[in-house]
This record gives C-alpha cells, structure tokens and sequence, in this order.
C-alpha cells in the first residue's frame, strides 16, 4: 500500500472565533458527567460478568442432569436455550463496551482550533467530489442535500448530482430532477462572481502595494456582513414544511450566518493583525471566494451502454467512480451510446477531474457546514496516510413529528454512540449516507469485472446490499484503517411509516452473514495480537446479531424451551443493558418512556429483521445476488407487504396463547415473560402500524381469497 501526504501550513492566528471544545451534539442533548457514566458503564459490566458467571454455574448444572439421566430432548431444549442467552449476553457487552470507549473519546475530546483548520485556505487545498446518489428522490429533498454539500467550508469541491432513475420515468419528473443541479447553480452563482472578483481586486492592490491593514479589513467586515445577510435572507424565504428544513436552515443556513456575522464583528472591533495582515487577509478573502465557488454537474450512468446498469447504489457509485481522473467523447453504436476514453490533447465530450477525496452523501442526508473542512484536516494529518474512510455517523433529523419516525430515529441515534465506541476498539464499519473516502484507498481494493460484456470497476462491492459494511473488511484486510470521528455532523432521513421502515430495515438486516465469512478469514490470519481479538469481538456482533437475537428472542417467546431455570441471574445479565440504554436515550433529549416504544418497535421488527436474513440464506444456497431495494420517498403512506404485516398478528396470537397456556400449567416464567411481550407487541402494532393501515395492507389477500 503506498502512501501520500500532504502537510498543512499554519494559519495566521488572527480571530479568536472558535468551536467548542465538546463535540457536537443533537438538540436537547444534556450536558454529560463523564466520570459518572464511565463508573456505571464499568458497573454495568461488573454486574453483568457477574451474573452471568452465576447463571452459567447453574445452567451447567442443568445440563450435567440431563446427561446423567439421559434426558436427549431435554438437553437438545437446554442447549438451544443457553446458545440463545448466551448471545443476547453476548450483544449486551457488545453494547457496554461500545460504551465505556464512546464515553473515552468524548471525554478526550478537544476540537482542533479554527485557524489550524483554516490552513486549508492558505495551502493549495486538494480536491474534494461530493457524490449524491439519487434514485427517485423528492426535489426539496434533493435540493436539501445539495445546498448542504455545496455550503461545505472547504476551498475546493465539486459537486455531482449521480441522477439513477430509469429512463423511461416520468419525463416531467426526470426533467425536473436534472434542471435541479441548473437551479441551484444559478441560486450561488452570482455572489461566486461577486467575491472571487474581490478575491482577485485584492490580490492585485497586494500585488501594486495599494493596500492597508485599514482598508482591507474594512473590506473583509463589509463583505462577510454581506454574506451573513444572504444566508439571513435565505433562511427566512425557505419554508418550514417540516422538522428536516427547520434543523437545515438552524444548523446550515443560520449557522453560515452567524459565523460571517461573528467575522465581521471581530473585523470591526479589532481589525487584522499587525503582525501578518497580509496573509490574514488574503486567507480571508479567499475563503469568501470559495463559500459560493462550487462546481455543481450530474450524470445519469444509465445513458451509457457500457456502464453498470446494476440498480443498486453501489454501481452507480462506482459507475462515476470510475471516471475519474479520464476524458470522453460520446460514440454512438448500434447498442446505444458509449463513453469511449480518450488522451490528453484530444476533444472530449466530457471530462472528469481527478480527486484525492470524495464523499458519498445520500439524497436524503445533511451535513453541517464544517464536516468536510474537519474531516479532510484529520484525513492530512501527519500519522493518518493509512486513513481510508473517516465519517461522522449520521444522526436522524430531530424534532419527528410522528411516533414511528420518532422512535425508529431514537435507534439510529443510539447506534451513533455504538459506532463511535467501535472505533475505539479498530472496529469502525463505514457508513454508506455519508462518509469521507480516499481515494488511493479504494483504488487499493478495486475488483475489474465484465457486465453485458462491458469491462467494469468495483470500488464498491455489490454483492450484498450493505455495500458499505463489506468493503469495510476489503479495507482493514488491505491495512487500511477507518475512523469515526467524534461529532454529531451528519444527519440521515428516517422512513416515517411502517411501509418504508419494512423496506429499509430488511435490507439492513440482508448481507450480515454473507460477510461474515470474509471476516472470520481476516481474523484468522496472522499476526493474532490483543486488539485483533478484541476488533473481532466487536465486528463479528454486528454481522451476526440481527439473524441472531431475532431468532434467537422469536425462539424463546414462542416455545416454553426450558421449565427448569427458575434463576434471577438471568434478568440480572439483561438489567444492565436496558439501564444504560434508556439512560443514553434521555441523555440524548428522548423521553424515559421512550425505552418500552424502542424494545416494541424491536418486536415489531422481527419477523421484518427475520425477512432479510433469509433473503440473505436464499442468497448464499442460489447463488444469485438479492436485487436492491431502495427506500422509498413518497408523499402518502407506502404500504406494507400483507405477508409482513400477517406475520405481525400471527405473531401476536401465538404469543398470546402461548402465554394464557404456561400461566394456567404453573409455568410463571415463561408464561409472564411471553405475556409482557405480547402485550408490547400489541401496542406496536396498535402505535406503528395501526388497525386501519393494516386492514388495508392486507386487503390483497383477500381479494385474492374471493
């Protein structure tokens, strides 16, 4: 693996304008007690180890009875129970321990300053692409997203629109979607002109030496107060249509405008300074110059015949990916258009520069205005060429006006601080919505492939549906390191219905275990050290969980498989887990209440979870790869599958009974333990899905009936 580097000179330190010194975090996030949270996370794992130690003795014993007295069934019932327990012990260490580092990182925390950060704006800044992989999105959404990337405080950026949509769409829509990219240019466009051409007045009174420390500096506060009043003003003309555009204009748009109102202040107030002036200035003009300076284009690799028509995220990535860097004319063949390369010198049809770094943001994602300028910085720091992906897992946009959304968004934000706990432990996954790559590093794992009988370049695997998540392991098997960096500056959009969580969620849970095995080979390979082992512990949970706490909980609650352990110490491994979960929900503005909605919309999700890993089965025996299915974006309600949604009722009848059947043969445990879960499960169903959409998911099989 080679390696490149590029040093960042030091900027003038002339503004006292800085980020605080703790992360990032959500609206309403409390403020965080460090030293106490790491004493009961370290608690928490003291009492479940101890626990479990006692509940392993007497399930031990169990089974040497059964042996003894040849009790086979018995014994096969004892074993699968204790398997299942053992897992679910398993996922909440795995949590525990994610969460003792997560609080370590956030502890050790400390921003880097903002005038090492703006060093970005005195060397000659690389490039950076923001690719935005689009599929049948809403414009506002898109628009969204866009702007978000095109407001990036970074020098140098492009930004493609990778429009998916088949070509036989809604011509109206297509259009639209491809006039957006035009729109938003146009919006930007004027004040680039405007300050560029300040940029380059003030580079030539520098080069006449018609220029004051007063005069400059007087300039500069007028300019940004400029600045602060156009993104005033477009924060007060966009439309609050919901929470997404209230947390873009509050942690985008009033944002920008409150920095540059800040710059000017400090501009009037005490002016450059004396000692520097001319290098503080030109850093400040020039990043002026590049706020709206941003290459805006889109391409639709489905007009091409040979590129990847996979419909899949991944392939279409990788579809642009692989342009890179290349020249094109367009050859019409008898099969349709081709893009054929050509070499310097000779007319091109196209172009596409060349970037040392790219992100890859949803069509429905957001990121804050300093993602790229941290993240690139941390990217170019000296020790970090072995970097490949850096990211800020996304949060869900706050502020959800409906329970679903609201409570399946709580999830992700828990998952934030398992992924940043990862980390600390060299497990780090990449996370597709919005992540910072280098590119020397996917080159590095890069697979060439034929397709129709095209030659094609996998960046991005695409054998599974969490692309992501697999080149995670061609990476770190390459020495490639990933990293999560420790704010909360990125945000993701959650499905507002149960229809569109189904779709989602499935397709998360398809793939785990089609990975597993290209993990387990990295891990056994030598050399074997502590933080591989412990890098293992927490990556083979993440492939493994969902097919086995699903199962595993869908088991226990259906099947009385033991009515010989009547022990406390099993609740007692489990009490720890739910403890510090809610305890991470509050203290990250959710409601108390809020930990019995997540465990039910985990009920309701099961036979959902359950779907994908078969898919993922059905995927390993036929050797035919699972088509992608995408998330959908629609206005109105997206409806269910009726098998899911019948899944949910047989679900609910089958633990109901088999509650009323345990507590009237005297088996408590089971009997009560099945019963507070069919009720939960009730009211998931009654507060995510509800009886009316539900009445109407399944009204296809009973037209079919008649």
């Amino acid at each position: 693996m080679t390696t490149s580097m590029t040093r960042t000179s030091q900027m003038p330190a002339h503004f006292e304008t800085d980020q605080s010194q703790q992360p990032a975090g959500l609206p309403g996030e409390r403020p965080m007690d460090h030293r106490r949270e790491l004493f009961l996370t370290r608690l928490g794992l003291f009492v479940t180890l101890i626990a479990s130690g006692f509940a392993t003795v007497e399930l031990a014993s169990i089974v040497m009875d059964d042996l003894a007295l040849a009790r086979w069934w018995s014994l096969v019932m004892h074993v699968v129970f204790i398997t299942i327990v053992a897992f679910l012990v398993y996922g909440g260490l795995v949590y525990q321990f994610a969460r003792l580092n997560y609080l370590r990182r956030r502890r050790d925390y400390v921003a880097v300053p903002r005038q090492q950060l703006e060093s970005t704006f005195v060397d000659d800044a690389p490039l950076l692409t923001v690719l935005v992989p689009s599929y049948k999105e809403g414009l506002s959404v898109v628009r969204t997203t866009l702007l978000s990337a095109a407001f990036q405080e970074y020098p140098t950026r492009r930004v493609v629109l990778l429009i998916d949509d088949p070509p036989q769409s809604d011509p109206g829509t297509l259009a639209a979607t491809r006039n957006l990219v035009a729109e938003v240019r146009e919006l930007l466009e004027t004040q680039a002109r405007l300050l560029t051409t300040e940029y380059e007045q003030h580079e030539l009174r520098i080069a006449l030496d018609e220029a004051s420390r007063r005069t400059e500096g007087r300039q500069l506060a007028s300019l940004n107060r400029q600045v602060a009043g156009w993104f005033t003003d477009l924060a007060a003309d966009w439309g609050k249509r919901d929470h997404v555009d209230r947390l873009f204009i509050d942690a985008v748009l009033r944002a920008r405008a409150d920095f540059h109102t800040i710059r000017a202040d400090e501009l009037d107030r005490r002016g450059l300074p004396e000692s520097g002036w001319k290098d503080a200035a030109r850093c400040d003009f020039r990043r002026l110059a590049a706020v709206f300076s941003v290459e805006l284009d889109s391409f639709e690799r489905k007009q091409y015949v040979n590129l990847s028509h996979e419909p899949n995220k991944a392939m279409n990535l990788n579809s642009y990916l692989g342009l890179l860097g290349k020249r094109y004319r367009r050859q019409r063949t008898r099969d349709g258009v081709e893009l054929r390369e050509v070499p310097a010198g000779a007319p091109a049809d196209l172009e596409v520069p060349d970037s040392e770094f790219v992100i890859t943001l949803d069509a429905d994602s957001l990121l804050r205005p300093d993602y790229a300028l941290k993240l690139i910085f941390e990217m170019r720091s000296p020790g970090r060429e072995d970097l490949a992906v850096i990211q800020t897992p996304y949060s869900s946009f706050p502020g959800a006006p409906g329970k679903l959304e609201r409570i399946a968004g709580a999830t992700t934000d828990i998952q934030y601080i398992i992924h940043q706990g990862f980390t600390g432990w060299d497990a780090t996954y990449w996370v597709g919505a919005n992540a910072l790559l280098r590119m020397e590093a996917l080159r590095d794992i890069a697979e060439s492939d034929e397709e129709r009988g095209y030659p094609i370049t996998r960046f991005i695997q695409d054998r599974t549906v969490i692309e992501d998540t697999e080149s995670s392991i061609d990476l770190v098997d390459r020495g490639w390191t990933l990293h999560n960096h420790p704010e909360r500056l990125a945000f993701s959009a959650t499905p507002p219905d149960f229809g569109s969580l189904l779709i989602q969620r499935r397709r998360w849970a398809n793939g785990g275990l089609l990975i597993l095995p290209k993990l387990l080979r990295f891990l056994a390979r030598r050399p074997w050290h502590r933080r591989k082992v412990l890098q293992g512990f927490m990556r083979i949970h993440y492939l493994a969980s969902i097919a086995a706490v699903n199962a595993g909980l869908l088991l226990v609650l259906s099947f009385p498989l033991t009515d010989a352990v009547e022990t406390i110490w099993l609740p007692l491994t489990a009490l720890p887990y739910f403890a510090l979960y809610g305890r991470d929900l509050t203290q990250i503005g959710y409601r108390r209440g809020d930990l019995i909605r997540v465990y039910a919309l985990n009920l309701v999700l099961i036979p959902v979870n359950l779907g994908g890993v078969l898919k993922s089965l059905q995927q390993a025996v036929t050797k035919r790869q699972i088509p992608f299915a995408r998330t959908p974006k629609v206005g109105g309600r997206t409806a269910a599958s009726p098998l899911y949604v019948g899944a949910e009722y047989l679900m609910l009848a089958h633990w109901s009974m088999a509650a009323a059947w345990d507590l009237s043969m005297g088996q408590w445990s089971h009997g009560l333990f099945a019963a507070v879960n069919a009720a939960l499960l009730l009211y998931g169903i009654t507060v995510f899905i509800g009886f009316r959409a539900s009445v109407e998911d399944l009204s296809p099989i009973w037209k079919r009936e008649r």
